[in-house]
């Protein structure tokens, strides 16, 4: 995995394919495929689906007068693959390079399992059901293998994680000074911190301060360098967008809020803040 990550030779593929799929005409589609909704990547839960058909399949061919059975479970696999996949190329068009080079490398054996699958469906259908679980073995071993490399995204990389989820653990409850009235102009993100952890305090038109945790909860971008936008900070990365009334993710790729803080002013102009607790 190691070796994979260090390919920096996978970069201009990486590259030219992530034009690709941002050129995609997805509309209001891409956050629906990336779990804006869900509250955490899509991708994950639709890939369950094809595997797990698959994986019914080679039980099915273990045991004889299975075989009708068994081919539309390949057939079931290899219809939900292409939702599962456009799911993951959206989020992977998002990720930094050395988990971009991984997810090249996944994004290859899954197809390949797809490929597979084909013709396993192929040889099934024209009744060649000895190659069809011949085939079906190897394209599941395959698949395997994506999802070693899958799960060596999420869980050695953080791809697709909630980079904020650690601040309700980092913050000490109470009240946190963080500076006057007067280091917060209007309409400017103000980067500060309360128990070492960074925040954005926005001052809005009307005077109202708001303050979320400053690291995006998609890839640890800092909102503080990023745009207010009628009500909202987007991250200047890559877009997200956080209402900063609520802390709620209003465009991906970002799938998690941010943590919201409270603010006060005290009558000499001191600004305190304390996170909201959910």
């Amino acid at each position: 995995m190691d070796f994979i990550e260090g390919q920096a030779r996978l970069d201009g593929i990486a590259e030219t394919v992530r034009k690709v799929v941002r050129a995609l005409p997805l509309g209001g589609g891409r956050d629906v495929l990336r779990g804006l909704w869900l509250g955490h990547p899509l991708h994950p839960a639709l890939v369950q689906l094809p595997i797990g058909s698959w994986s019914s399949a080679a039980i099915l061919d273990l045991f004889p007068g299975e075989s009708r059975a068994a081919r539309r479970l390949v057939a079931v696999g290899l219809a939900s693959a292409g939702p599962a996949a456009l799911a993951g190329w959206v989020d992977w068009a998002e990720q930094r390079p050395r988990q971009a080079r991984v997810g090249l490398v996944h994004a290859t054996a899954n197809i390949t399992a797809v490929t597979v699958y084909a013709g396993s469906l192929a040889a099934r259908t024209k009744g060649h059901h000895g190659l069809g679980r011949i085939l079906g073995f190897g394209g599941l071993t395959i698949a395997t293998a994506g999802g070693v490399l899958g799960g060596h995204l999420s869980y050695r990389q953080a791809a697709g994680v909630n980079h904020a989820e650690a601040v309700p653990v980092l913050v000490e409850p109470g009240w946190h000074r963080i500076g006057t009235l007067d280091d917060f102009p209007a309409g400017e993100p103000v980067r500060r911190t309360a128990d070492e952890v960074a925040l954005v305090v926005v001052r809005d038109e009307d005077g109202l301060l708001h303050a979320l945790a400053d690291r995006c909860s998609h890839m640890d971008g800092p909102l503080h360098e990023g745009k207010f936008l009628e009500g909202c900070i987007e991250c200047p990365w890559h877009g997200s967008q956080f209402r900063l009334s609520d802390g709620a993710n209003v465009q991906g790729p970002a799938t998690a809020p941010q943590p919201r803080f409270d603010c006060r002013v005290a009558p000499d102009g001191a600004v305190d803040v304390r996170l909201v607790q959910t």
